[in-house]
C-alpha cells in the first residue's frame, strides 16, 4: 500500500525517540497521516515535522502527536474533546484509541472543518463529530467529556472546556502566550486542576 513503508518508519523513529504505549504506536501505525497533509506536501507526510495545511494552520509533528495521546491516557469508549481539528489528523488517532464515535472536535475554520470531516469520511473516520465554532466554549452538549485537549496555544485552559470535563478527568493543552509549555491537568472534585508541567513546546495560538 501507499506509503506504508513510510508509516512503518515514522513510527518506529517516534517509538525510539519517546517512551509511547502500545495502544499510541497502534494508532500512529494505523491511521494514515498523508491523507490529511495538502497534496503538494505529501512526500513530507511522514517526516517528524509539522506541515503547513492553509490558514495560517499546522499539523503537528507525529512525535508530538504520540506525546499527547500517551498523556491523555486514553481508553477505548472514554468521550473526548478536541478543540482545534485543523485537518483532522490527531483527531483521527484518538479515534484508533477511544472509537470514532466518541470523539467530537471544534475547529475555528470553517475551511478547514469541512475538508477534516470529508477528510475523515474518506479514510474511515467519518463517525468523529467535527463542527466550526470557538473552541473556547468546547461544546456543551456532549459534556461531560472523559478526556479534552488543545491542539493550539491558550494562556490557560479555557474555563467553559475545564467545566465540561468530568471530575477525574484529564486536561492537555499547551500553555503560554509566547513560551508554551504542554500541560496536564487532572480535574478534583472539587472542580480545581491539578497540574503538571511536560515541557517547551511550540502550537500556533488558540483563536
Amino acid at each position: 500500500m501507499a506509503y506504508e513503508g513510510e508509516r512503518a518508519a515514522m513510527v518506529e523513529a517516534v517509538a525510539a525517540r519517546e517512551d509511547i504505549d502500545d495502544s499510541t504506536r497502534a494508532a500512529m501505525q494505523a491511521v494514515p497521516r498523508h491523507e490529511f497533509v495538502p497534496e503538494g506536501k505529501r512526500e513530507a507526510a511522514y517526516e517528524d515535522t509539522p506541515l503547513p495545511i492553509g490558514e495560517g494552520q499546522t499539523i503537528s509533528a507525529p512525535h508530538m502527536v504520540a506525546i499527547m495521546t500517551d498523556l491523555l491516557e486514553l481508553s477505548a469508549g472514554e468521550a473526548v474533546l478536541e478543540i482545534g481539528t485543523g485537518c483532522g489528523y490527531h483527531a483521527a488517532v484518538t479515534a484508533e484509541v477511544v472509537g470514532p464515535e466518541n470523539v467530537y472536535s471544534v475547529e475555528y475554520h470553517d475551511r478547514l472543518a469541512e475538508r477534516a470531516r470529508e477528510t475523515l469520511s474518506r479514510v474511515g473516520y467519518g463517525d468523529v463529530s467535527v463542527r466550526a465554532g470557538d473552541g473556547k466554549q468546547g461544546w456543551r452538549e456532549h459534556a461531560p467529556y472523559d478526556r479534552a485537549y488543545l491542539t493550539c496555544a491558550a494562556t490557560d485552559f479555557p474555563d467553559a472546556v475545564a467545566k465540561q470535563v468530568r471530575s477525574g478527568g484529564i486536561l492537555l493543552s499547551p500553555i503560554g502566550d509566547g513560551r508554551q509549555v504542554l500541560v496536564r491537568a487532572h480535574k478534583r472534585p472539587d472542580g480545581s486542576l491539578d497540574r503538571e508541567r511536560h515541557g517547551g513546546v511550540r502550537f500556533v495560538p488558540l483563536q
